[in-house]
């Protein structure tokens, strides 16, 4: 059985937004005449056909939100998810949670469904193959629907919705520049998500907080055995005195290789991971962390959310950034020494 032509195939056939579509063929007054008969022209030879699930969910709230994760493996987007999901309890809403497991074709799948007017507003992470191929269609399109959108953790996109997340480039900058203050001479950065938006907002910042007059050391690949290679040049031939891992894998990876290599931390070489703080601390020695108060994150993304959908805040987007910090603990120890 043929399928039914969507909103989305009209307007690409029409090349106009889904939102003209639409209020085309509810005849708003913001379309002109002209648009509106042939809008509904096509739709008529396509036999377009409402979804009446949509269409009922236009009138009224459906107390649903979506929440895109693209990595449910990874601890930091369960505690993100956890905030959200306790904010969202006290406000008597439902959460309808969505993995795409960091694809592209499956981050798309996903936003189709949620246009179909099962949810009142989106929350996304934007997946690792998504930016890599710098497709955005999708998630414009939930835009066009007027579906209220906010983007948390990841969130250097140009795109009019709200923005939750840290400053990546300010917590890498502050920590390069600590180290510096504090007699490191050689400080170098490992990365397996320097293809990434947060990924290079982290590498942007320790590059800046080095200026012209230190030295630039990068390990970056997303393919862990070039990453090994290259953090065991600059821990072995560099021989840099610290390491900023921007990431969980660049962090264990760098930790366990100086442990093989006979390498003291934090004697021989400094350590500061993106890792969970619970994991951290029962390392030995433990390892000094960024603490992105993913709870936080979580909690502060619905709470915006939940004030676009009930229209509290009508202005224009905003970035709410959620403070955060280094813990410093034994892989960042100095002696008195070392300081002086």
């Amino acid at each position: 059985m043929k399928s039914r032509i969507t909103l989305k195939e009209l307007a690409k056939l029409l090349n106009v937004s889904v939102s003209t579509v639409s209020k085309a063929l509810n005849d708003s007054p913001e379309i002109s005449p002209k648009t509106i008969e042939r809008v509904k022209e096509l739709a008529a030879l396509h036999k377009y056909r409402p979804n009446p699930t949509a269409v009922n969910l236009k009138s009224s709230k459906s107390g649903t939100v979506g929440v895109i994760i693209p990595n449910i493996a990874n601890s930091f987007f369960a505690k993100v998810l956890s905030g959200m999901e306790a904010k969202a309890q006290k406000e008597g809403l439902q959460v309808i949670t969505y993995i795409s497991n960091e694809y592209l074709e499956k981050e798309q799948h996903i936003t189709e469904l949620l246009t179909s007017g099962y949810v009142d507003g989106v929350l996304i992470a934007i997946a690792e193959e998504t930016q890599r191929k710098g497709d955005f269609e999708h998630i414009r399109n939930i835009i066009d629907f007027d579906i209220p959108v906010v983007l948390y953790d990841r969130i250097g996109f140009d795109m009019p919705v709200d923005k939750v997340g840290i400053d990546d480039h300010k917590i890498f900058f502050e920590a390069t520049k600590d180290l510096l203050e504090k007699g490191v001479n050689k400080v170098g950065i490992a990365t397996s998500i320097h293809h990434m938006g947060v990924g290079r907002a982290r590498i942007n910042g320790y590059r800046e907080a080095l200026g012209d007059s230190q030295t630039f050391y990068i390990a970056n690949s997303a393919n862990m055995e070039s990453l090994t290679e290259k953090t065991l040049k600059m821990l072995l031939e560099d021989k840099v005195e610290a390491v900023l891992c921007s990431d969980f894998d660049s962090t264990m990876l760098t930790y366990r290789l100086a442990y093989e290599n006979g390498l003291r931390i934090p004697e021989d070489v400094k350590i500061i991971g993106f890792i969970r703080g619970g994991l951290a601390k029962y390392l030995t020695p433990s390892v000094s962390y960024v603490d992105q108060s993913p709870h936080k994150i979580g909690e502060k993304a619905m709470e915006v959310l939940i004030n676009r959908i009930n229209k509290k805040d009508s202005g224009s987007r905003e970035k709410h950034i959620i403070e955060t910090k280094v813990v410093h603990l034994e892989s960042t120890q100095f002696n008195k020494s070392e300081v002086l």
